[in-house]
């Protein structure tokens, strides 16, 4: 039987059921938070943190009845090689993404328990949070990391993407890393950068909740948080740029504009600015252009995370063409351009009024 399929599909229903419990909880002002909006929320986290463990397991050990681990991993790679392709195709490093953002989300409720447990700030950090989760899991049900070969009569070979219960087949040997990513900066740059990625979250969702309620106890936490993206942002476009300096050469630079490099670039200046814009709200100023920097920063990654994954542009980062998961990218991203867009006019034509 094939569990991974199963947890991702856990996962994906817990979250989902999660995100409802959460939604109704704040539609209905029940600040004091629900037992049960709690439990799906660490059962979603335990299913998808579970997956994520046994996927690196099945990697390390070579089982290639599983389409991910033949084509990431294989007998000849060193060890560390063979835990790195987590994130060396799009579905181990969405299954690592969305274990980040949970990850952060448990921290957030526990580090900042005092401040924030029994606020309608919580409430929508948790929703934006277990939304953002559950668009990446959709993603992982789309095109699964656990998708398994088997035999049909006749001989061939197929892959199912969906069935848990079908007798798999072993392929005698794994294809192996892409030889591009056999480098030891693959170990550090991609999982700083995911990890990056996972707390520009936070921010925005405590942005979009000072646009909604107009409450100024949405800085605090974001900008921790905010200083924690651009903290491994910047990290990880600086191994980035060593690594293609190894690699690439190219032309003796470590940065050549690269579409998804540059692509990467604009959130950590948009958490620049933000950084800077935040020293000024402090005092009393720049009370829309905070918050819209913190949401412009989160839309960047999601515009990144496009990019990287459409093949629109030439870029040796791209994984693939234009697919059903780059048309589910791009539909999150513009509900997020549009929404955001929106909730700040709306908040400019309160202020000029």
């Amino acid at each position: 039987m094939n569990i991974g399929i199963i947890l991702i599909w856990l996962s994906f229903l817990t979250g989902i059921c999660a995100a409802i419990s959460v939604y109704r909880e704040y539609k209905k002002n029940n600040i004091n938070g629900s037992l049960l909006s709690i439990k799906l929320e660490r059962a979603c986290l335990i299913s998808i943190g579970f997956s994520m463990l046994l996927l690196v397991y099945y990697l390390y050990t070579i089982n290639t009845s599983y389409s991910y681990v033949f084509e990431h991993s294989s007998a000849e790679l060193e060890w560390y090689y063979r835990l790195s392709a987590l994130w060396a195709g799009q579905e181990g490093s969405l299954l690592l993404w969305s274990v980040s953002i949970m990850m952060m989300l448990l921290i957030v409720e526990h580090t900042q328990e005092i401040r924030l447990s029994e606020t309608a700030l919580m409430h929508i950090i948790r929703l934006v949070s277990l939304s953002v989760v559950c668009v990446f899991i959709g993603l992982l049900v789309l095109k699964n990391p656990f998708s398994a070969y088997y035999a049909v009569p006749g001989g061939s070979i197929e892959i199912t993407n969906w069935n848990p219960f079908i007798q798999m087949y072993e392929i005698p040997y794994g294809q192996g890393m892409n030889p591009l990513l056999r480098n030891p900066w693959m170990a550090l740059h991609p999982p700083i950068l995911f990890f990056g990625y996972a707390a520009f979250t936070i921010p925005f969702a405590a942005a979009m909740f000072k646009l909604l309620a107009h409450d100024d106890g949405w800085e605090f936490i974001a900008t921790r948080w905010m200083r924690i993206s651009w903290l491994f942002l910047t990290v990880g476009i600086g191994l980035g740029g060593f690594w293609a300096y190894e690699v690439l050469g190219w032309g003796a630079w470590y940065w050549s504009w690269d579409p998804v490099e540059t692509s990467s670039l604009i959130p950590w200046i948009t958490a620049t600015a933000y950084l800077h814009a935040q020293l000024r709200y402090r005092e009393g100023e720049y009370n829309l252009i905070a918050p819209f920097l913190a949401i412009f920063s989160f839309i960047m990654v999601m515009f990144a995370t496009f990019v990287t994954r459409s093949g629109i542009w030439a870029s040796v980062h791209s994984w693939q063409d234009f697919n059903a998961q780059s048309a589910t990218i791009a539909l999150f991203l513009g509900i997020l351009i549009i929404s955001s867009t929106l909730l700040v006019l709306k908040n400019i034509a309160a202020t000029t009024k």
